[in-house]
């Protein structure tokens, strides 16, 4: 449906699906949280590791790590994983969210957001960008292109232009290197 768009789509048959707060319970249609499955083809736990067993399923529900939310019509949306949420100020900010509107601009090639700690707002908002080939571009040159299109506390309070973002040998970008490489 073209109205979905961004949806992973509905349930297969005989997998229940729930998003969750912290605490378990089910939030409202289009409210993010963790995303929970239940079902006969849902993996029944972790080879030789009880303890990472007992810390993702919970009473029958796989708990994936992934955070998203349901539309009032059952449709799944995926925003981000868990590990990599951004809380800032008690507000959840989904990285996904923010790298979309940086790659929106014409100098970026790829881009990448993390969490970094702040005293004041717990986490902020760091982005990392690698620019195309014969492009430039400013930190506050990007802080104005995504202040037209974010929320003020979704735009990043740090901006490190770097030559490429670490991948995995699957392409995946590295973002505990990107948390490390921080800390430096």
């Amino acid at each position: 449906m073209l109205n979905k768009l961004g949806s992973v789509g509905r349930p297969c048959p005989h997998l229940h699906v729930r998003v969750v707060d912290e605490k378990g319970r089910d939030m409202p249609p289009n409210e993010m949280g963790e995303i929970i499955l239940k079902g006969p083809k849902v993996f029944k736990g972790y080879w030789k590791n009880p303890e990472a067993t007992a810390a993702a399923i919970r009473d029958g529900w796989f708990y994936t790590g992934d955070m998203g939310n349901l539309d009032e019509d059952g449709y799944l949306y995926i925003m981000d994983r868990k590990k990599d949420m951004i809380i800032s100020g008690g507000e959840n900010i989904a990285s996904p969210e923010v790298e979309r509107v940086i790659y929106d601009h014409p100098s970026v090639l790829e881009a990448a957001v993390i969490g970094i700690p702040d005293p004041k707002w717990l986490e902020v908002p760091k982005a990392f960008v690698v620019l195309k080939p014969d492009k430039s571009l400013t930190s506050e040159e990007l802080f104005d292109h995504c202040v037209k299109k974010l929320a003020k506390f979704k735009v990043p309070k740090e901006v490190e232009f770097i030559d490429q973002l670490p991948r995995n040998p699957s392409g995946k970008v590295l973002k505990r290197e990107l948390r490390e490489r921080d800390k430096q």
